[in-house]
């Protein structure tokens, strides 16, 4: 980034998925790698999701998703960005996705893909090199 600003990150755990430890775990790397964070909590909508990015404009949102609801939460979350006119932002999922879920998720503007036991070193560097703006 160029203005020497913190990049600003959203971790969230959309859906019904209450552990969150990893996305804790997560949220503190990212912090630690001089990050601002923002970890939004359990239990998320996707509207509660889009809120907080209309609210707090970060550079990624970090979606963490062990439940499965990957496919139905993902697309919806992509689906309200877009009608808020939000296209700047990195939307990155991980957790347990199936890899024949990721082509999906990518047509829908999701990237990243990393579950469990992932280095936390590879997830800080995709969040910089990846970043769009």
């Amino acid at each position: 980034m160029s203005d020497n600003r913190k990049i600003k990150v959203l971790v969230c755990k959309p859906g019904l998925d209450g552990h969150d430890r990893g996305a804790k775990v997560l949220a503190r790397a990212l912090r630690d790698a001089g990050m601002e964070v923002i970890y939004t909590g359990i239990h998320q909508t996707p509207d509660d999701i889009v809120n907080t990015v209309i609210q707090e404009d970060p550079d990624a949102v970090m979606l963490s998703i062990l439940s499965g609801a990957h496919n139905a939460l993902c697309p919806v979350i992509m689906q309200k960005l877009e009608k808020n006119g939000i296209n700047d932002v990195l939307v990155a999922v991980g957790g347990i996705i199936p890899d024949e879920d990721k082509p999906f998720l990518e047509k829908q503007g999701l990237k990243g893909f990393h579950g469990p036991g992932t280095d936390l070193n590879t997830i800080v560097e995709f969040v910089r090199n990846n970043l769009k703006r």
